[in-house]
């Protein structure tokens, strides 16, 4: 009797650390599915561009280390429709920020009153993706090599869109626009450490 109730219990711990492992393991579901734009009917549009491949190369936000976000990827319904080509993330003006990987500032001034940082992103094809970061007082030259973590300037005071302020980060590959969220990996979207749950 006790030895099937052994058995029972070794099993139901097997079992236990299998599901836990799995679990673990499989990739979280993306936050904001990086897709091409949708028409009226919820199919992809005749004349958009396929969705662009997105590796994980992410190696740090571009503010803090889990940045609040104040308003996600929202793709627009037509190439010149409205949307949000980008993620807002909260941080307040002076805040470092950072190139999310490697890569060469392809522009660093001001566009429309605002300060822009462009990376073209190391080892992303041809055209390269390009990370975009507004508003941004810019702490590097255009031309010049990144590596990820490093400071590429600080959030500026003014021209945000945001109500608070904010970093708008963007990613496109050529003229498609995608989710910049894609470039990080599992570790970096988590948002807290995982639980085991009882038994019981």
């Amino acid at each position: 009797m006790r030895a099937n109730r052994c058995v029972r219990v070794c099993a139901r711990l097997i079992l236990l650390v299998i599901v836990t492992a799995t679990a673990l393991l499989a990739p979280p579901p993306p936050l904001f599915a990086a897709t091409a734009p949708l028409g009226d009917a919820g199919a992809p549009l005749a004349d958009a561009d396929p969705p662009a491949t997105v590796p994980a190369i992410g190696r740090a936000w571009p503010v803090g280390s889990r940045p609040r976000v104040l308003r996600g990827w929202e793709p627009p319904a037509t190439v010149y429709g409205p949307g949000h080509r980008g993620v807002d993330l909260a941080a307040p003006a002076g805040t470092p920020v950072r190139a999310v990987t490697r890569g060469r500032v392809a522009f660093a001034g001001r566009v429309a009153g605002r300060g822009v940082v462009s990376v073209d992103l190391t080892g992303t094809g041809d055209p390269p993706l390009r990370t975009t970061y507004e508003p941004v007082t810019a702490a590097v030259e255009e031309g010049e090599e990144v590596e990820p973590g490093e400071v590429i300037g600080t959030v500026d005071a003014n021209g945000s869109h945001c109500t608070a302020t904010c970093v708008h980060w963007g990613l496109r590959r050529g003229e498609s626009y995608v989710n910049p969220l894609s470039l990080l990996p599992p570790w970096l979207l988590h948002r807290g450490p995982s639980r085991l749950l009882p038994l019981a």
